[in-house]
């Protein structure tokens, strides 16, 4: 029996090993998946990801798309603590980017913007010195730009509901992809005018955007005219309100239209200014 004890038994060295062995915690990456955000209260035109971390100790943090990586290189794994997205990071060049600190305990900082150079992933390192476990919080931002607009919302890649009027159809040989559009609607009151004579009167607005960033605006005018309708491009979101660069149905006016809508997909607001060199429209929407 004691010829068994020793043979089963470690020496003195390989004891010591074993306890370092069992003394120290297991290091690896842990992976988890963004879940959708609920709240309503980020800017249509802006993505975000709030990333919220328990950290103990000092970790990598890897977030691409919609999956964050974490790499724990001192403590113990860090756990995610309600992190959330309205959009997953873009796998592309980010339009307007940006990187804030929301709530921190010790050390947080940015390592690295998403870039091809390391597969369009923000890099953030956490270092946290005090005992046990801190919350981290820090929020990621950018622009949605023409391509990202067939993704905004719940059912936005449904195309909206058509009626039996021509009101809502995009006109024939503009480019517009009938499927896979987000819809806008405003009930409301508008004028537009031609140089210096009479106002047209507008009501109701329906605004069509494909994924593309393609546009369509048509407005219903008084008594039984056919809509004023305005074809073009999403150019940019600045301060909450969309620029688009539009042309009149018969191609002859150019402008750039501004346009504010909110979090339910009404239309606020419509402002264009068009032009040929030579005519000028002057067009002011708002809703009721």
């Amino acid at each position: 029996m004691l010829d068994v004890m020793k043979l089963t038994a470690p020496g003195r060295p390989g004891a010591a090993i074993l306890m370092l062995c069992v003394a120290l915690p297991a290091l690896a990456d842990t992976r988890f998946q963004v879940r959708p955000m609920t709240r309503n209260d980020v800017p249509l035109g802006k993505g975000q990801c709030d990333i919220r971390l328990q950290v103990d100790n000092e970790v990598e943090v890897a977030v691409r798309g919609d999956q964050v990586t974490i790499r724990t290189i001192a403590g113990n794994d860090a756990r995610d603590d309600g992190s959330e997205c309205n959009e997953p990071l873009p796998n592309r060049d980010i339009d307007g980017f940006n990187f804030e600190v929301k709530k921190s305990r010790n050390e947080i900082r940015l390592l690295a913007e998403p870039s091809r150079r390391n597969s369009f992933a923000a890099i953030v390192r956490i270092r946290d010195s005090s005992a046990g476990e801190g919350r981290y919080h820090f929020r990621l931002s950018w622009a949605i730009t023409g391509s990202d607009y067939g993704r905004l919302g719940a059912g936005s890649d449904r195309p909206p509901s058509r009626r039996n009027d021509e009101f809502n159809r995009p006109p024939g040989g503009s480019g517009f992809s009938w499927n896979n559009t987000v819809s806008f609607r405003g009930n409301g009151r508008g004028t537009a005018s031609m140089n210096s004579f009479g106002e047209m009167r507008l009501g109701e607005v329906a605004i069509e955007i494909d994924r593309g960033g393609k546009l369509v605006a048509r407005f219903r005018t008084d008594g039984r005219g056919q809509p004023l309708s305005f074809t073009g491009q999403i150019l940019a979101n600045e301060g909450g309100r969309w620029k688009a660069d539009v042309m009149s149905d018969d191609r002859r006016l150019r402008g750039p239209m501004w346009i504010s809508v909110d979090e339910r997909r009404q239309v606020n607001s419509v402002t264009l200014e068009a032009t040929d060199g030579r005519d000028r429209m002057r067009l002011n929407w708002n809703r009721h």
